[in-house]
């Protein structure tokens, strides 16, 4: 099984995920998204596995959000600000395979288990 979450510690949801995981037994790879940022590529493969579209996955509230004017951006517009931004990423994503799940609220990370 590869597990693997995009981690924020600073992040209370994430930090919850990540011991909601490790209660379970398991040890994800945690991958620090704002330090290591995923590429567009990866990106447009998490939505695909969460079946969802990009502003789904952004964090709109950020003050890079609004400065960069994404309201009116779609699609691929948004893939590639969030590449290029990882902090716009809503947090935390856990990735087990084929299958991807948001960890709001953290125990919704268990349907992928």
């Amino acid at each position: 099984m590869s597990l693997t979450i995009w981690h924020n510690p600073r992040c209370s949801k994430s930090r919850q995920t990540l011991a909601l995981l490790e209660e379970k037994g398991l040890t994800p790879t945690i991958r620090l998204y704002q330090n290591d940022a995923p590429t567009a590529d990866e990106i447009q493969g998490v939505l695909q596995m969460l079946s969802i579209e990009p502003r789904a996955l952004m964090r709109t509230g950020e003050a890079e959000y609004k400065e960069q004017g994404l309201a009116s951006v779609e699609g691929t517009g948004l893939v590639a600000a969030m590449a290029s931004a990882p902090k716009l990423i809503e947090r935390p994503v856990v990735i087990n395979g084929d299958r991807a799940a948001l960890g709001r609220p953290p125990e919704s990370v268990l349907e992928i288990l």
